[in-house]
Formats: C-alpha cells, structure tokens, sequence
C-alpha cells in the first residue's frame, strides 16, 4: 500500500465560521496504481491533493505513505518525505524561465544535497527519459507547451518517487500535447510509477485505471454508488 487515508477531514476558519471542505475521506492507493480524481470547482479535490503531496495537514484523520505516518512528522521531516517520496506536475509547469531544462529538472536534486556533477547526469537521464534529451540547454521560452511539461515531469521524476502526483498535467495544452504526455503517463506506469491524477476531462480521466469522483468534500468511485 503506498497511500492510505482514513477518515480524513479538513477544515477552514473563515470569519469566526467553520467552513468544512473535506468529510471522512477514506482512500487507498496500491503501489502501480494509475489512480484519477475528478470533481468540479470547489469540491476539495485540491485541498485533498495538498495533503496527499504532504504540503498541508488534515484537521483530523490518518496518512500514511509508504507505511510511514505523516502526519506525526515534524515540519521538516515532512519536507523532507514530500521531496524523497513525492513528484508533482502542475497544469502551469512551474518552471523556471531563465534556467535550462537541465537546470530545471536538477533542481530537487540541488535541495536534496546531490553533488553537481551527479545532479547533471540524473537530470540528463530523466530529460532523455522523456525525449528531451537533446533540450537540456534550451531555457522554458525556447519550449512548446507540450515539452515544457515533459521538463516538469522529468523534474518530478528524476528523484525516483514513490508516487508522482498531477494536477491538470494536460489542462494547459493543446489536443496533441496533451495526448503526448497522456502516453508519457502511460509509459511511466508501465515501467512501476504510481500516479495520482486530478483532472475535470472525462476522457483524461478514462487514462488511468481507476476513476474517483470527490463531490462536496466526499469521495465516491466511478459508479458513485458507494465510498471508495
């Protein structure tokens, strides 16, 4: 099991109210899943992704990831199991529009104290990994939108995660971009790669193996007929 919350609520204090956005959300993840969670605008699909990428704590409820309770790790600690075990894309890349994309994808490695020759040869290998092997040196403004996020995916790749989280990975590119990267998702999956992905297209979502729906704070499987 590489993720498994029970019981999770998350609250927020607004104007002396107690406004809840998550309510007993139960969800468990086997290791090479390829998981997507679909909810509209306001349903707390991303505060839920928040907790999972251990970037914000539940009000009440357990994690653990890869075994491992996170919710009793202190600050650091916790930074420190987001940026071993966890890659994250993002719909707008989230990149560094001055660096290269082996800069780029380097940059967790940097934090994590790899030394910069071997931060080089990682990053080179996760670029290649993704078929931007002959990009390393162009900078985010040289790239399509479609290679841009095949930079951010090697970057989350390239510490080897445990599981590799998307929020709207294609929300931001064309019909044929996204269908590239989609195969880049599937490819990974393929090779072990746990994924977690938020998305609102349906037929994103018919990508993964499994279908979540979270409406209202509340998690529901793909029939919606029961808790998943």
């Amino acid at each position: 099991m590489i993720l498994n919350l029970q019981h999770i609520y998350k609250d927020y204090n607004q104007d002396k109210l107690v406004v809840p956005v998550l309510k007993d959300v139960s969800l468990q993840v086997e290791e090479g899943e390829y998981v997507a969670i679909m909810g509209p605008s306001g349903s707390g699909k991303t505060t839920l992704m928040n907790i999972i990428g251990c970037l914000d704590r539940p009000t009440s409820g357990t994690y653990e990831l890869a075994g491992k309770d996170v919710l009793n790790l202190k600050d650091r600690e916790m930074s420190a199991a987001r940026l071993n075990s966890i890659g994250f894309v993002f719909q707008s890349f989230q990149l560094m529009p001055r660096e290269s994309a082996l800069d780029n994808v380097s940059l967790p490695l940097s934090y994590a104290g790899v030394k910069k020759k071997e931060r080089k040869e990682r990053a080179q290998k996760a670029l290649e990994r993704v078929g931007l092997g002959d990009r390393s040196g162009f900078r985010p403004t040289q790239l399509s939108g479609g290679q841009k996020q095949r930079v951010a995916i090697a970057r989350a790749m390239v510490n080897n995660p445990k599981i590799l989280l998307a929020d709207e990975p294609t929300g931001a590119l064309d019909q044929k971009s996204g269908k590239q990267i989609m195969e880049l998702f599937q490819s990974l999956n393929d090779e072990g790669v746990t994924i977690v992905m938020i998305t609102h297209d349906i037929n994103i979502a018919k990508q993964a193996k499994r279908i979540l729906h979270i409406v209202d704070g509340e998690i529901f499987t793909d029939d919606e007929e029961g808790k998943a």
